[in-house]
């Protein structure tokens, strides 16, 4: 019990003394260089807050949902060793199914246009 408290007030402390030093440390002496946004080498034109298309994230979703899916389906070779592997296949089939339909519905609707 003696070593869990030396432990956690050594880390205790240690945590207080790096947070004092990083706060006092560093000095505050901002100038031009420093507080300009860096553009490769050149001011930088126009405004940095354009805003980004919606079919951009849309698409950037489905990316993201049919890499889960390929991560979701992995263990499935080991599905067949399992006492049923009927119940793995059904869960797989099921999930195939409902990201085909909804990959369908996408298209019926042109979500998948990139250009308008």
């Amino acid at each position: 019990m003696n070593l869990v408290m030396t432990t956690i007030a050594v880390a205790s402390l240690l945590c207080v003394i790096l947070a004092f030093v990083s706060f006092c440390l560093p000095e505050a002496s901002p100038d031009y260089e420093k507080l300009s946004p860096y553009e490769c080498g050149f001011d930088p034109l126009g405004s940095a807050r354009l805003p980004f298309s919606l079919r951009f994230f849309l698409i950037a979703i489905l990316f993201l949902l049919f890499d889960l899916e390929i991560a979701l389906l992995l263990p499935l070779p080991w599905g067949d060793q399992l006492a049923s592997p009927v119940v793995s296949f059904f869960w797989a089939a099921t999930l195939l199914t409902l990201l085909t339909l909804g990959l369908i519905y996408e298209w019926s609707q042109d979500g998948l246009e990139w250009a308008e």
